[in-house]
């Protein structure tokens, strides 16, 4: 994978062909796509056709990536046959702006919907409790209270509900169920029983059993609670392609062939264009050098902190900086495909689509709903069919308690607690020692990592170049090679006479003014100091040689350096079973060498990388991994990754595109997040048995009516026995998470 530096950077990359924009991928919005269930009814429905070779659906944007030779109108048709309104996005799919303000739109009306229900919903259920279990105690008394409770919980059930019924109901016309319908059967059933005896109330007949009108409120409040906190997740992070493409200026100069420019938009730039890019500029797109010279800052897209030499023939790419020199570049793709629009896309494309842990508790549901439902059905028919043979008709009414008490025991009270519980204690535990960690998703996928990749500039060295040695020759001593040094560069921007700097400033050393000061592109800079020439060049052995009137006075070394902590990080990777690899833009070289002084073996080490590059290797590793970066050139790698982990003193770029925020400077962060992970992970599993575990077992007890009248009663009792104990093993992975060693420190 490596390559020579800099030789393929700026040319079009061929995407992965998850990813690739082709003649035969199309794309859809879709309307209504609210969970894993609805991405794969839709997705079924679509590979039914024999026209689509592969589908992918995210949640988060809305939108179909669909490869195969069906037309977009049938595709769109196909989808919103089985509930979901879809129409074709267009035959421009390569129009990041558009889709990153298409996703916004979606987001923010999510995030809405579900702040609205969750405020309505547990705003009607906190007084509705106090009032129903603390009525009394409190001296609060009167008919009017069950006519208070019947009206707030149906208010609740008509403006909550109808954000879980529909989903239900979606499901069920398709064949199929999720946890929209427990958590509907649930709230109905508690709500409809609830009416029922109210009626028979306000009619004088007297049966003693108890209402459920404030479980149906709490049902659905709280589960709105948790949608809303995952749809305010999903609005922040397409931020992430609002920041890439800032980077790309939005207009670009175009060269005519008599000299004069004229300012173009970048979306009307083609290939073959000439463009001129003035000092300090940003190169508007992906090109070519045609004439001119300069130092070009590509650290947005290599992560190499030391600007590099760009002259006639070089390629250049969108979104770096021009550093000294006037150059002209010819366009070599459009505005609209340049890196910085690809990379855009590619983090479009991947955020928000992976599997939701929620899969887990859909999958249990689609069997355990129906088989409910099935038991429900026998137990009214059986008991039916007793009192119609023993002619005793109390036979009828002890099934309709039964079987009321049967559907009471499926309300997935504890299942709704199972997954946000173990994630509230896993994620806080992580924030006590600086890791955020953005969902549930990211912490399930981060727990079943095989594989961790590190970017190297910023992840595992510091990021900047440093002093390492200073090398007088006989005679000068380093403080006087420092201050020559530091004189000449003083005047200069340059990573290299900052690192000169501070050693200069750490030692007090004072400094004359320079004279004559001259940059000269790919080899150093020139002054004249006490009236002396002062060169400070590139050198092989060195990051740059001192010449004082042409004679060498010395040597200083400068260069990137590991983490403290690197080095331990490895090691408990390597322990966990994690091996880590380095995945970097730098030079071969520069990057070999920083994987030795951590312990990291050279064959895990690939360098030479673009943006592009380094997300079809992460695609191309087996197993579920992790990638560590810090840089807008990590972006689209964090998206492709299963984990994206980006570094807190990164770009904000890396971070609003990964998964899980840690310290800077810290990577040694990154198995601890391994750790907590696992075991929250798995405290999850236990609590999505234990939510079902205790009214599995009551059901066949229901259905035999040996619960008596009292039998709703007793399901909402195993009910919130079965949140006891989730609440409790979330209790004890806390506990348990807190006296674990800290690896970070």
């Amino acid at each position: 994978m490596e390559r020579a530096r800099g030789s393929d950077i700026g040319k079009p990359v061929v995407y992965p062909a998850r990813i690739i924009m082709t003649d035969q991928t199309i794309q859809l919005d879709i309307d209504d796509i609210t969970c894993a269930s609805c991405v794969e009814t839709a997705r079924k429905a679509l590979l039914a056709s024999p026209l689509v070779t592969d589908a992918s659906i995210s949640v988060q944007t809305g939108r179909a990536i669909i490869h195969g030779t069906i037309d977009p109108t049938e595709a769109a048709r196909l989808v919103t046959a089985v509930g979901y309104p879809a129409t074709p996005a267009g035959e421009d799919p390569a129009s990041a702006a558009e889709l990153h303000d298409h996703m916004e739109h979606l987001a923010a009306k999510k995030e809405r919907q579900w702040r609205r229900r969750a405020l309505i919903g547990l705003g009607m259920w906190i007084p509705m409790a106090i009032l129903h279990w603390g009525g009394e105690s409190m001296g609060i008394a009167g008919p009017w209270i069950p006519w208070t409770l019947g009206i707030a919980a149906t208010a609740v059930v008509a403006i909550v509900g109808p954000g879980f019924f529909s989903s239900a109901w979606s499901a069920l016309k398709h064949g199929g169920t999720n946890m929209d319908t427990l958590i509907s059967i649930g709230a109905v059933t508690a709500w409809g029983y609830s009416v029922v005896l109210f009626v028979l109330e306000q009619m004088g007949i007297e049966h003693g059993e108890p209402s459920y009108f404030t479980e149906a409120a709490a049902l659905l409040g709280l589960i709105s609670l948790g949608h809303w906190m995952e749809a305010r997740s999903s609005a922040k992070a397409g931020s992430a392609i609002r920041d890439l493409l800032e980077l790309q200026p939005d207009t670009a100069e175009q060269l005519a062939e008599d000299g004069t420019t004229t300012e173009v938009s970048v979306a009307e730039v083609q290939p073959g264009m000439q463009l001129l890019v003035r000092p300090g500029g940003r190169i508007p797109v992906d090109g070519t050098v045609t004439e001119g010279e300069s130092e070009v800052d590509e650290s947005l897209i290599t992560g190499e902190p030391i600007p590099v030499l760009r002259s006639v023939g070089d390629p250049v790419v969108s979104g770096s900086t021009n550093a000294l020199g006037r150059l002209v570049i010819v366009a070599d793709v459009a505005g609209n495909d340049s890196t910085i629009a690809r990379i855009a896309r590619l983090v479009s494309d991947t955020l928000g689509s992976r599997a939701s842990i929620q899969r887990v508790a859909d999958k249990v549901s689609s069997i355990f709903v129906p088989a409910v439902l099935a038991v429900a059905v026998l137990t009214i028919t059986g008991w039916t069919i007793l009192a119609a043979t023993s002619g005793d008709w109390s036979n009828f009414s002890t099934g309709i308690i039964a079987t009321v008490t049967v559907l009471i025991i499926s309300c997935p009270c504890a299942l709704g607690l199972a997954t946000p519980m173990a994630v509230m204690v896993g994620t806080g535990e992580a924030g006590r020692r600086g890791i955020l960690i953005k969902s549930a998703a990211a912490l399930e996928r981060a727990g079943s990592v095989k594989e961790v990749v590190f970017d190297k500039t910023g992840t595992l060295t510091k990021g900047r170049p440093v002093v390492i040695s200073i090398s007088p020759e006989p005679g000068t001593s380093e403080d006087e090679l420092l201050r020559m040094a530091g004189a000449a560069e003083r005047d200069s921007e340059h990573p290299v006479a900052k690192a000169i700097g501070e050693v200069i400033e750490e030692r007090s050393l004072p400094l004359p003014s320079p004279r004559d000061f001259a940059a000269i592109p790919g080899v150093g800079v020139t002054a004249t100091v006490d009236g002396h020439i002062v060169e400070v060049r590139k050198d092989e052995h060195a990051a740059c040689a001192i010449h004082v009137d042409g004679t060498l006075i010395g040597r200083i070394d400068v260069r990137d350096q590991p983490l403290p902590d690197a080095a331990s990080a490895v090691r408990e990777l390597d322990a966990l079973g994690a091996p880590a690899h380095m995945l970097s833009g730098d030079r071969r070289e520069a990057a070999v060498e920083i994987a030795e002084a951590i312990g990291m073996p050279e064959f895990s080490v690939y360098a030479g990388v673009s943006p592009e590059e380094k997300a079809a290797h992460i695609q191309d590793m087996t197993g579920p991994v992790l990638m560590v970066g810090d840089g807008i050139n990590d972006a689209a790698a964090l998206a492709t990754a299963s984990v994206g982990v980006a570094v807190g003193s990164g770009t904000n770029v890396a971070i609003e595109a990964a998964d899980v925020v840690i310290p800077g400077h810290r990577p040694s962060s990154v198995p601890l997040l391994i750790v907590i992970a696992r075991r929250t992970l798995r405290c999850i599993h236990q609590n999505l048995f234990f939510a079902f575990f205790y009214n599995t077992i009551m059901i066949p007890v229901a259905a035999l009516g040996l619960l008596g009248p009292w039998g709703p009663l007793i399901a909402a009792g195993a009910m919130a026995l079965s949140d006891i104990t989730v609440v409790g093993n979330a209790v004890r992975l806390g506990r348990s998470l807190r006296r674990m060693p800290d690896f970070a420190e």
